[in-house]
């Protein structure tokens, strides 16, 4: 039966790393927003001229690279998380949440448009 890594155990294996390191010295939310920035850029950096259907079909050593840039975006992100004690998973249902209500799914379905608030 395969185990699933949580989001706390990932949370404090990233800590005592970065505590293994002393890096957390270096981990302020600033940094950390900022390092996240700039994992982000070099993932977008993989899909820059691709075509749309390029995007979708990518080679196995692409996709492999495009993974490791998601790792590092998801990690900073768990990091700044730990470091400004939020809680990613109650945020994120609650965002999901006033999603639902901003755009309800029958003023925006198969739109990339967002709904008119008068």
């Amino acid at each position: 039966m395969a185990t699933h890594t949580t989001l706390h155990d990932l949370t404090q294996r990233l800590r005592a790393f970065a505590d293994a390191r002393d890096w957390q010295k270096f981990h302020s939310a600033k940094n950390l927003a900022m390092a996240l920035g700039v994992e982000s850029a070099e993932l977008m950096e993989h899909f820059q001229w691709l075509t749309e259907q390029q995007s979708l079909t990518l080679t196995p050593a692409q996709r492999e690279e495009v993974a490791l840039e998601m790792a590092d975006v998801f990690l900073y992100l768990l990091r700044l998380a730990d470091c400004l004690d939020i809680d990613l998973m109650s945020v994120a249902e609650r965002k999901i949440g006033l999603n639902e209500k901003k755009y309800p799914a029958e003023q925006v379905r198969g739109s990339a448009t967002r709904p008119r608030r008068d």
